[in-house]
């Protein structure tokens, strides 16, 4: 048992990487700064990054949990966070207004974007554990 371990820590280190540097994608191409708008109270700003954060983790737990070699979590793990970026981009230009309606604390806004953003995690790591 104790043998696993070297394993599970090659699984947590890559996948907390990757969702790292998905995370540091995501803050880096949206038009408004998450952590500072977080720091200031911003509820809807919170609401939505949690959800994103949320939902590429799921990704990243469908991959760690559907297969045992580290390499092939890194690569579906690295597509399935990829779908969530695009999947994000494209909420965002069906939606008018939700960065500015983040940026203007409108919680409403956080829910939305978050919740999809689940949505899309959700159907994400099923269609990568398949």
């Amino acid at each position: 048992m104790i043998d696993s371990l070297p394993q599970y820590a090659m699984f947590l280190g890559s996948s907390l990487g990757l969702l790292a540097v998905a995370l540091g994608i995501y803050m880096l191409v949206t038009p408004f700064k998450e952590i500072e708008l977080i720091r200031n109270g911003n509820s809807a700003a919170a609401i939505s990054f949690s959800g994103t954060a949320i939902g590429m983790a799921l990704v990243l737990h469908s991959t760690a949990s559907s297969t045992f070699e580290i390499t092939e979590m890194i690569v579906w793990g690295g597509i399935g966070l990829v779908g969530q970026l695009v999947a994000l981009f494209i909420v965002t230009m069906l939606i008018p207004g939700l960065h500015d309606g983040i940026t203007k604390d409108k919680t409403g806004y956080g829910i939305l974007l978050g919740g999809l953003s689940l949505a899309m995690g959700v159907l994400n790591a099923g269609a990568i554990s398949s």
